[in-house]
């Protein structure tokens, strides 16, 4: 006799954003997404892999929820969720809608993730969305225009946006092609904001808070960062992300001497090709020495 499981659906607490995620802002997009968000305009943001794009939202989905409950005054009665998907090419519409499942006490309805965030009036935020299927995006369109609602074809519902609902969307220009991109009918039902590398400044800021490694160290991680994005021409599709420099500034915390921690992090995480690790190799030695 076969087990049937019994499916969990998260409550919406879970979704909070409790802790303040660290950001150091660029320019003036904090300022941006709260007036977007105040009118309840989508936000699409554009980037390079590791520019601080998701750590944005979180950091915005935080920075609302604690503006509410200084307004309000109550301990997470004005809270937002925030609900992520990280899109696929085989993310299907029912993937963000919902579908019915078997659990141990027969078929039931269960919501997913774009669903909840209609229905609770938090952000969804679709991560890469130029990676999900054509017929998934679709989907969205009437949530970003003035009708602010959800269909549901497989319960026969049309489900109004709560208030405090907003859809969030993320991409890699550098990725695009004729095949992954987003429809002009798509894009312009959104506000869009740029992310590029930090300056090294800001940079050196993010590795010292992000891996403890000590500001000196960060300082030349932020440099090393800033050389290797100089070497396009040498055949480097995208340069090292702030992300991989703070994996390396992490191994170095832990004891990894720093020109290992840079290739195993940083020259051999973003390229395979022989000639362009040795141009990078050539980079960190000259930085550390």
């Amino acid at each position: 006799m076969s087990t049937i499981n019994e499916f969990h659906q998260q409550k919406i607490e879970e979704y909070y954003v409790n802790e303040e995620p660290f950001y150091v802002p660029s320019s003036d997009e904090i300022q941006v997404f709260e007036s977007a968000y105040a009118q309840r305009i989508p936000i699409l943001l554009k980037g390079p892999t590791g520019t601080g794009k998701t750590r944005f939202v979180e950091h915005m989905v935080w920075k609302l929820s604690h503006d509410n409950q200084l307004k309000s005054k109550k301990k997470s009665s004005r809270d937002i969720p925030l609900i992520t998907v990280a899109c696929h090419e085989d993310l299907t519409a029912s993937d963000l809608v919902g579908r019915y499942l078997f659990d141990a006490n027969g078929t039931r309805w269960i919501d997913g993730p774009l669903t909840k965030a209609v229905k609770s009036g938090g952000i969804c935020y679709l991560d890469e969305v130029v990676e999900a299927r054509k017929d998934t995006t679709v989907i969205i369109h009437p949530l970003t225009d003035h009708r602010r609602t959800l269909t549901i074809d497989k319960l026969g519902e049309v489900v109004d946006a709560a208030d405090g609902f907003l859809l969030v969307v993320s991409y890699n220009p550098g990725y695009q092609n004729a095949m992954k991109d987003l429809k002009h009918s798509t894009r312009q039902r959104f506000v869009a904001l740029e992310f590029n590398f930090p300056n090294q400044e800001r940079e050196t800021q993010i590795i010292h808070h992000e891996s403890g490694v000590s500001l000196e160290i960060s300082e030349r991680l932020a440099k090393l960062g800033d050389k290797i994005r100089n070497l396009r021409e040498h055949g480097l599709d995208e340069g090292a992300s702030t992300r991989v420099l703070i994996y390396a500034g992490k191994l170095i915390n832990q004891g990894i001497s720093e020109r290992r921690a840079c290739e195993v992090a940083v020259t051999w995480g973003i390229t395979d090709d022989s000639r362009t690790q040795k141009s990078i190799n050539e980079v960190v030695t000259s930085i550390f020495p």
